[in-house]
């Protein structure tokens, strides 16, 4: 059989990738000029950086047996990097229950109720919150104190004005599924996308990189057109894993019904803004600025998690932001964000001076943090659309959790068990 996969991410290379292997003819169209989405790296000295911070946790075992299935699993390393909260100017580590029970900014009868939620989070299942938004939850059992120091200002930074509409769900699969020790592939992730994108290509299947696709359409024998900027093809199914709104704008003959329902939603972007320092600037890996007035919502330095030496002696920091698609940091040049972002950096370590900032780069990516709020989970399309031999598979199909390269290689596998019935 002949498939369309329009996307060029870890959906779409591990739907090929299986595909191929079953034997049948597999035409993969990216956009971009290079594989991977929004897991997808670039080129620092002769290894991959990804363009948006990543590593996976103990819990993903579907990337984990993926990796070692390409014959990458001893390039997977796994370290406890600091995590902290910066807080009236100070880091307080927060990674783990020995340092919540350590955590200073709370009393210690707080600790043991974020604590005691924490746990309650990780031994149930998501089911016990839908219909629920976190906020109000969280304030209850947590108590309010520990959650306007804490969650709230996390809320605010990767949501803004959307933050109290979040569901609580999204908030569970954040404890549940994670685990203190991170892992890394050693050389970068985009080592997976290569590997998949070589054994497709071996099996005889195509990729079309730097390719747009413009239009879906039935023909008359129900095989599809697919036009796009490079030529038009015929295929017996077509696989979008591209997001929904994209999905139903490409194929014009969907029902008004099925837009109504799944043309839906909201989805923040991604910017990262990463600098490239002549020295280390703190100790951690991954801070929550919950302090007001910071122009970022994250700062992660991957090099206090990853050694220099794998990037040629630089010390790597991402500069992160989730902010709605019309907000004007998307429009500003790179050199506008280092001009708001550099001063703040200062206030992580008086003694930074912008001499320190070597190179630098920007990476932004749209659709990239959708926005949980009770009524998504009514709206998440089915892998088969009303059109035989469209199919669907995106991350929004990944509730409670949002994004994620392993959850995208589990959906991989239910969608060729549906496929295959």
């Amino acid at each position: 059989m002949e498939y369309a996969v329009l996307g060029g991410g870890a959906l779409g290379l591990g739907a090929a990738y299986r595909l191929s292997q079953a034997g049948h003819s597999v035409m993969v169209f990216e956009q971009e000029e290079l594989v991977g989405g929004l897991a997808a790296g670039f080129r620092i000295g002769d290894t991959w950086l990804e363009k948006f911070y990543h590593h996976i946790f103990r819990t993903d075992t579907t990337i984990i047996k993926l990796m070692q299935e390409l014959g990458l699993g001893e390039r997977l390393e796994w370290s406890h990097p600091r995590t902290v909260f910066l807080m009236n100017g100070q880091f307080h580590q927060f990674d783990s229950p020995l340092t919540l029970l350590k955590f200073k900014p709370l009393r210690f009868h707080e600790r043991l109720r974020v604590g005691a939620v924490g746990a309650l989070l990780k031994a149930t299942g998501s089911g016990l919150y839908e219909g629920r938004t976190a906020e109000p939850w969280l304030r209850r059992w947590m108590g309010k104190r520990p959650y306007d120091l804490l969650f709230k200002p996390l809320f605010a930074c990767k949501f803004g004005k959307l933050a109290d509409q979040i569901a609580l769900p999204w908030f569970w699969a954040r404890f549940h599924d994670r685990t203190t020790e991170l892992g890394y592939l050693r050389g970068g992730f985009q080592l997976i996308y290569e590997e998949l994108a070589a054994r497709i290509e071996q099996a005889g299947s195509k990729l079309l990189l730097g390719t747009r696709v413009e239009e879906v359409k039935q023909q008359s024998d129900e095989r599809w057109e697919v036009r796009t900027s490079q030529g038009t093809w015929s295929f017996d199914r077509v696989i979008s894993t591209l997001p929904p709104r994209l999905t139903c704008r490409l194929v014009p003959a969907l029902p008004d019904d099925y837009k109504a329902r799944y043309d839906w939603g909201q989805a923040y972007g991604a910017q990262c803004v990463i600098l490239a320092l002549d020295r280390q600037l703190t100790d951690s890996y991954w801070i929550n600025p919950v302090e007001p007035g910071y122009p970022f919502t994250s700062l992660v330095e991957h090099t206090n998690y990853r050694p220099t030496s794998e990037y040629g002696g630089r010390n790597l920091i991402y500069l992160g932001n989730y902010r709605a698609m019309d907000d004007p940091i998307f429009k500003m040049s790179k050199e506008e964000l280092l001009a708001e972002f550099l001063p703040h950096i200062k206030r992580l370590n008086p003694a930074f001076d912008p001499s320190w900032v070597q190179e630098s780069w920007l990476f932004q990516a749209p659709f990239a943090q959708p926005i949980v709020t009770t009524e998504y989970r009514q709206h998440i399309p089915p892998l088969r659309t009303p059109l035989a031999g469209l199919w669907t598979a995106n991350m929004f199909q990944v509730y409670p959790h949002d994004r994620g390269q392993n959850y995208s290689f589990e959906l991989v596998e239910r969608l060729l068990h549906e496929l295959n019935h």
